[in-house]
């Protein structure tokens, strides 16, 4: 966790640009099934082990030096860090009213970060017009950290898509963690985060949209563990 955190802040201070990936269980599995998703992921700045399962995958192939690293967690420390000069944070995604418990919360909690603007796209493939209006607003108030919230495998995509429009900012996949800071999803508790346990609590919030997703992914990715470690 420091040490990404340390080379996102150098990559704004030294305007190299570029964006990072959060890998949970579901990125995992779609990087495996889709080329195009998957050199996405390998040419990003950084991709960090979001999920307790592929953080345990990359130890038990001997990374020693792999850490837990959070999507939501590195979201707040890097949002409490006291930088100088400041760095100058833009949300792209979520529900509006998420958006305003999001920012409204920051404020609160982090009053020390500089928030430059936010906007909640609409839920629906943008025409390039749309695409390219987005890309200005976001340039002109000049963010060095545009944190995406679209969720997986569209935030991705997206952060590929334009973050050489977009540099010298680091864009930031985060997925869920808008939700969790904005209180409008309730985080599972500590326990079940160490554990890998995580998906069941958020599977009991929202079984409807989650349940098909966790039983393929959750069972591909042990299977394609198991290949792996039978070709090792």
């Amino acid at each position: 966790m420091a040490s990404s955190l340390r080379r996102v802040v150098d990559r704004c201070q030294n305007g190299a640009g570029g964006y990072v990936c959060f890998v949970n269980t579901h990125v995992a599995v779609m990087a495996r099934e889709d080329a195009g998703l998957r050199e996405v992921i390998n040419v990003s700045f950084l991709s960090l082990p979001d999920g307790k399962p592929v953080y345990l995958s990359g130890k038990i192939r001997g990374i020693n030096r792999l850490s837990h690293v959070p999507g939501p967690d590195f979201f707040q420390q890097l949002l409490a860090l006291e930088n100088s000069p400041r760095l100058r944070h833009y949300f792209y995604g979520g529900k509006p009213e998420v958006l305003d418990c999001l920012v409204a919360n920051i404020k609160s909690r982090f009053p020390e970060a500089d928030i430059v603007g936010c906007e909640s796209p609409p839920f629906r493939a943008l025409t390039d017009n749309e695409v390219t209006s987005a890309i200005e607003r976001i340039r002109s108030v000049k963010p060095d950290l545009v944190w995406v919230g679209l969720g997986a495998p569209k935030q991705e995509l997206w952060m590929a898509s334009h973050w050489k429009a977009l540099s010298p900012a680091v864009l930031l996949g985060v997925g869920a963690a808008f939700d969790f800071l904005a209180g409008a999803v309730k985080r599972a508790p500590v326990w079940m985060q160490n554990t890998g346990l995580e998906w069941i609590y958020r599977l009991g919030q929202e079984p409807g949209r989650l349940w098909k997703r966790y039983l393929y992914t959750n069972t591909m990715f042990l299977l394609y563990s198991l290949i792996d470690a039978m070709r090792r």
